[in-house]
């Protein structure tokens, strides 16, 4: 490998390469003034981005027809998680066809690593990655989501129906 090293005194100040370097970022500013159209960035709160339909958000618990959880508690979604972040508290089900619900299920979200590996463990279409991808908050706690965020949210317009039909499910014994 050869090294070619410039001579002379321009290699030796730093001052013409910022000098250089200035006369570019005002080129692109003022470029970017005159033609905004042809800008490379969004503006963002007023423009939003549209992600494909295969794009992995924010959790959504989806719903029976009759509005109930479909989760049944069966904690494959937590024990699959590799951050630890899903945290379920199950109970007996009144119905004695239902063996079991979730009373609590929270997922921190400060820790989540949005692999998708509790939406591929689910086997009752119970957990998915939704489309939204924004998430404020003020503190810690705020990203701590409970049954009531994740599947009755005002945005999903009364909760996300499961393509799994119940009937067919119970006719082939799953």
């Amino acid at each position: 490998m050869s090294v070619v090293q410039k001579t002379g005194p321009s290699s030796k100040w730093y001052l013409p390469g910022i000098v250089v370097g200035l006369g570019i970022t005002i080129r692109h500013l003022f470029q970017n003034l005159m033609n905004p159209k042809k800008m490379p960035t969004i503006n963002y709160p007023e423009e939003k981005y549209e992600y494909g339909p295969r794009f992995k958000g924010n959790h959504v618990l989806t719903v029976k027809k009759d509005g109930s959880l479909r989760c049944t508690a069966c904690m494959l979604c937590a024990t699959n998680c590799p951050a630890q972040c899903i945290t379920i508290v199950a109970s007996e089900h009144n119905d004695p066809t239902v063996e079991k619900f979730p009373i609590n299920y929270e997922i921190d979200m400060l820790r989540c690593v949005f692999c998708g590996f509790c939406e591929e463990a689910c086997p009752v279409d119970a957990i998915r990655m939704g489309p939204e991808w924004q998430t404020p908050g003020l503190n810690g706690s705020q990203f701590n989501y409970d049954i009531e965020r994740l599947a009755y949210r005002s945005n999903l317009k009364g909760g996300v129906l499961s393509i799994v039909d119940d009937d067919e499910r119970h006719k082939s014994g799953i």
